[in-house]
């Protein structure tokens, strides 16, 4: 979907170094399972862990930023050799500035991806942001471009795409699948 126009979009995209991203709500669905013992049980696209495979490969470092603190998160992270995970930060704005000076960078040179009212501190300072077509209505006011994919269901990958077109690092980046 449309948002901030493309020479723009393609200008702030060749700046970004990372790609942080918040966790419920973009890369799942927002709902929260609990099994017996009362641990949290995530659902992730594999879709959107082939994109942020394909963001890092064309130089972007990736993170995910959470309020919550979740042991599936943590294996997701790992699993996709994410370069900074925060969690367990309500407080998203003060996170993200920590996260600025712990990175040594600004805020000028991160995308980041949220769909709630805890985004918002993040979505306002960073150089591009993105929200999911089910995040909450002041998410969708206030972004660079509403995603046509719902959270936890291929949004990421959506973003990916979007980056690395405006970027024009797409057609390198899925050559070695096309046989190219």
């Amino acid at each position: 979907m449309s948002g901030l126009p493309d020479d723009e979009l393609a200008r702030r995209a060749a700046r970004l170094e990372w790609l942080l991203l918040d966790v419920d709500g973009v890369l799942t669905d927002g709902r929260l399972v609990y099994d017996g013992e009362g641990e949290r049980l995530k659902e992730f696209h594999v879709r959107d862990g082939l994109a942020i495979e394909l963001a890092r490969r064309a130089g972007l470092k990736v993170g995910f930023l959470s309020g919550r603190t979740s042991p599936a998160l943590a294996r997701r992270a790992r699993d996709l050799a994410v370069d900074a995970l925060i969690t367990d930060r309500a407080d998203k704005g003060r996170a993200f500035a920590d996260f600025l000076a712990a990175q040594g960078t600004t805020a000028d040179r991160v995308a980041y991806a949220g769909d709630e009212l805890l985004d918002l501190p993040v979505v306002r300072r960073c150089a591009l942001s993105f929200a999911p077509a089910d995040a909450v209505a002041e998410v969708l006011a206030r972004v660079d471009r509403v995603l046509a994919a719902r959270g936890g269901d291929g949004a990421v990958r959506e973003l990916v795409e979007v980056l690395l077109r405006a970027r024009g690092a797409w057609d390198a980046a899925v050559a070695p699948f096309l046989g190219g």
